[in-house]
Order: structure tokens, then C-alpha cells, then sequence
């Protein structure tokens, strides 16, 4: 009989690390609790423009944390689903509110014709996805393809050495954690072998530090481009001079730097 789309490992993917080696009741202990200890950062909203943003854009990304820690929990083939659905609608809500006009199809007009053509193709990806669910997760992977694209386009017109920094640093990390991810897919016979199958667990970590310096650079970047009265600017906490430190964004009632 056919397993049920509920039950424990009824999911096609199985990652690296061993199903039930800490715990009688989590498949993957060690994913599962990545996945909720990760370092979360958003885009804020700002108070002009896109009121209903934050509406979608942090609820999408919290799901996201909570379903991925429920696959890795279960490995069920609804976890999987909810798991890698949830990211793509979260994503489609970030590119919905902050994707640059100026890189609209010629087609749309207007933010409100972007939102619903985004709409449109999240939709029918959704759709796509229930066809062969273990090509998602590299379909979702493909995306950053196209981000670093739009962040590499983006610099090119920006001279602000804090902006680059950034930028550099955020790649810095996606390169460590799209490594990790690749690494526990492919390689997972070698890790096993030595007793250390634990790469998918860095990519949760190491793809949330990514994110934390790559939403800034989004508010930066939207704030040039949708409100010319405030200059922006890359502040870090707790210090510039640290090696590790939290970016964020100030805004000055002036002229733009970018």
C-alpha cells in the first residue's frame, strides 16, 4: 500500500544526516534544530509606499522556518512540500514588493501589474512543483542566480564601499552555504564514511547569514530607488570595526550617494 503523504519518511528526499540518532520522535535532530536556531532578517516596511508589505513578507519567511523544521522533523512528503512551497512564496512576496521597477518587463506599467503577474507565476509554480517535488529544492537554489545578478547590476552604479562590503560579504556566505548544501547532496557517502553528516545543518545557519546581509542591501537599494528625498546609508552593529557585525540601514533627509 501506499504510504500515507503524512506519515514519517514518506518524503522522496532523505538528507545525509541519520533519521532517528537523537531522538525516537525527530528523523533529522540536527537539521530540525538549525533550521529554528538560524539568525532571522527581514526587510523591514517602510512607512510610505507599501503598507500591506510586511503583511506577507515576514508571516511568508516565518512560515518558511517553521515548515522547514517540520520536514526535517518528519521527512513526510507533506513536510517536503510545505517546506519548499512555503520558500517560494515568500519569495514571490519579496520580489513582489521590492523588486526595482526598473528591471520590470516593458509589459508592466505599474507595481499593481507586477504584483499580479508575480502572482500568476508563483501560482503555477506551485502547480509545477507537485510534478517532481525532488527537483524544487535545486529549482529554489536556481533563484540566487538571478538576485546575485541583480545585486551585481546594482553595484556597478553605486560606489558606496559600505554597500560593496556588504555585497561582498553576503556572497561570502551564500558561496559557504550553497557549498554545504551541494556538499551533504552529493558527497553524502564521504561524510557518512567519516561520521559527519551534518552539511545540511550548516546550510540552514550559513544561508540565514547570508540573508542577514542581504536585506539590507534590498531596503538600500529600494529606498534609492523609491524615496529620492532620503539619502541611505549601511550602519553596522555593534561597530564598523568588527569582524562580524549586524548591517543595517539609516536614512539622512539628503541627497543620494548611488
Amino acid at each position: 500500500t501506499m504510504p500515507s503523504i503524512f506519515s514519517y519518511l514518506s518524503s522522496e528526499i532523505d538528507w545525509c544526516e541519520g533519521n532517528f540518532k537523537r531522538s525516537a520522535v525527530i528523523a533529522e535532530y540536527y537539521n530540525t534544530v538549525s533550521t529554528g536556531r538560524a539568525p532571522r532578517s527581514r526587510p523591514r516596511a517602510r512607512d510610505t509606499g507599501q503598507p500591506w508589505s510586511n503583511l506577507l513578507t515576514q508571516p511568508a519567511s516565518f512560515l518558511a522556518g517553521i515548515f522547514s523544521s517540520y520536514f526535517h522533523m518528519t521527512l513526510s512528503y507533506v513536510g517536503q512540500l510545505l517546506d519548499e512551497l512555503s520558500i517560494l512564496w515568500a519569495l514571490a512576496a519579496a520580489y513582489s514588493f521590492w523588486y526595482p521597477k526598473v528591471y520590470f518587463p516593458r509589459c508592466i506599467k505599474s507595481r499593481k501589474h507586477f504584483f499580479w503577474l508575480s502572482g500568476v507565476i508563483t501560482v503555477v509554480s506551485t502547480f509545477l512543483s507537485f510534478m517532481k517535488p525532488a527537483l524544487n529544492a535545486y529549482v529554489l537554489n536556481c533563484i540566487a542566480f538571478h538576485l546575485l545578478y541583480l545585486t551585481r547590476k546594482e553595484l556597478k552604479k553605486c560606489n558606496d564601499k559600505r554597500v560593496h562590503r556588504t555585497a561582498k560579504i553576503m556572497i561570502m556566505w551564500w558561496v559557504l552555504a550553497i557549498t554545504s548544501w551541494i556538499s551533504d547532496r552529493w558527497l553524502c557517502g564521504l561524510w557518512q564514511m567519516i561520521n559527519f553528516p551534518y552539511f545540511h545543518s550548516f546550510w540552514h545557519v550559513l544561508i540565514a547569514m547570508s540573508l542577514l546581509y542581504c536585506c539590507p542591501l534590498v531596503i538600500y537599494f529600494d529606498v534609492t530607488y523609491e524615496m529620492p528625498s532620503f539619502k541611505p546609508k549601511l550602519e553596522y552593529w555593534p561597530s564598523d570595526s568588527w569582524p562580524v557585525a549586524v548591517p543595517y540601514v539609516e536614512l539622512e533627509q539628503s541627497h543620494k550617494q548611488c
